[in-house]
C-alpha cells in the first residue's frame, strides 16, 4: 500500500500549545510533499479564510492543486483563490433555531458564513483567543442573526470550557438536532453544529473522489471528536497522544508525541518514510 494523502486537523494536532507548527512538523511535511508526492490537506473546523497563516508557514497558500477541508467538512476548497469545490451549509431557520436555544445557555456563540465568523455573548476564556489573534472576527452586541438571512451560512457552534456542561446540552436539543443537524465536539471547548451528513470523513472521501485517490490510500490524523468521521474512513488512522480517549480507541496508531512535539513528524517518519519511531 502506498500512502498518496494526509487529512490533518489542525487545532491540538499540527498545532502545538502556542498555535504554531513546530520545525519538525514543516520539515517532515516539506519532505513528504517534495520527496514522496504526499497531498498535505489540512482538516478544519475552521473556514478557508481563517487559516491563512497556517497555509503560508506550509507553502500551501495560493497554491493551485492544493486543498483544504475546512467547516468541519463542510466545504472542499483549493487553494488557489480559495475556489470552493463544494459547499453544504445549514439553512438560516435551523441556524436562528440553534442560536435561540443558545441565547438561554451560558455559552458563547460563533456564527460562520463562507467568508466571516460573527460572535455574540463573547466569553472571557474566547476574548483572549481573540486578543491573541487566534482568529478574526466580528463581535455584535445585539443578539440577533436576521442580517444573515440571505447570507450562506457553514456552522454555528457553542463555546465554553465546561465540557460536561457543553455535553449536558445535546439531549435537551434533540428536538431541534434529530434528522437534520451533524453535532460534534472540538478543542475541548466547543460543541459545533453542522447541516446533517456534514463531516470531515464526508469531506475526505469527496476529496479523495475528486483526485482518484482509493480513500485505502489516505491517512486522517486529529485529536477530537470532530475528526472522527474522517479518522473512520481513512485507509490509516492516527491520533496524536493527547488526543480524548475515544479517539484513541478507534484509531490504528497512536502517536508518542504530543501535539507540542510533532505528531505529525512522527507520523510521517514511521509510515511514509518507513523509519522506526
Amino acid at each position: 500500500m502506498g500512502y498518496k494523502l494526509i487529512a490533518c486537523d489542525l487545532d491540538e494536532t499540527l498545532l502545538d500549545n502556542k498555535h504554531q507548527i513546530c520545525q519538525r512538523n514543516l520539515d517532515a511535511i516539506k519532505k513528504a510533499r517534495k520527496e514522496y508526492g504526499i497531498k498535505f490537506v489540512p482538516a478544519t473546523g475552521r473556514g478557508h479564510a481563517g487559516i491563512t497563516k497556517e497555509l503560508k508557514a506550509l507553502g500551501l497558500y495560493d497554491m493551485p492543486e492544493e486543498y483544504t477541508i475546512t467547516f468541519n467538512g463542510g466545504a472542499v476548497n483549493e487553494n488557489k483563490n480559495n475556489k470552493i469545490i463544494s459547499f453544504n451549509g445549514l439553512n438560516f431557520e435551523k441556524t436562528k433555531e440553534i442560536f435561540t436555544f443558545g441565547l438561554e445557555c451560558d455559552v458563547c456563540q460563533h456564527v460562520y458564513t463562507k467568508d466571516k465568523i460573527y460572535i455574540f455573548n463573547v466569553s472571557e476564556s474566547e476574548q483572549k483567543r481573540i486578543d491573541d489573534k487566534l482568529f478574526e472576527c466580528e463581535i455584535l452586541e445585539e443578539n440577533s442573526i436576521d442580517f444573515l438571512k440571505d447570507e450562506p451560512i457553514a456552522k454555528i457552534l457553542f463555546e465554553n470550557t465546561n465540557v460536561p456542561y457543553l455535553m449536558s446540552l445535546t439531549p435537551k436539543m434533540k428536538k431541534i438536532t434529530d434528522g437534520s443537524v451533524a453535532v460534534s465536539f472540538s478543542s475541548n471547548r466547543y460543541i459545533e453544529f453542522n447541516q446533517i451528513g456534514v463531516d470531515k470523513g464526508q469531506g475526505l472521501k469527496a476529496l479523495a473522489t475528486l483526485l482518484n485517490i482509493d480513500i485505502k490510500d489516505t491517512i486522517a490524523v486529529g485529536d477530537n471528536y470532530n475528526d472522527m468521521a474522517m479518522l473512520q474512513v481513512a485507509g490509516l488512522s492516527v491520533a496524536a497522544n493527547n488526543a480524548v480517549d475515544d479517539i484513541k480507541k478507534i484509531c490504528d496508531y497512536t502517536t508518542k508525541a504530543n501535539n507540542n512535539e510533532g505528531v505529525v513528524a512522527e507520523l510521517i517518519e514511521r509510515f511514509i518514510f518507513n523509519n522506526e519511531v
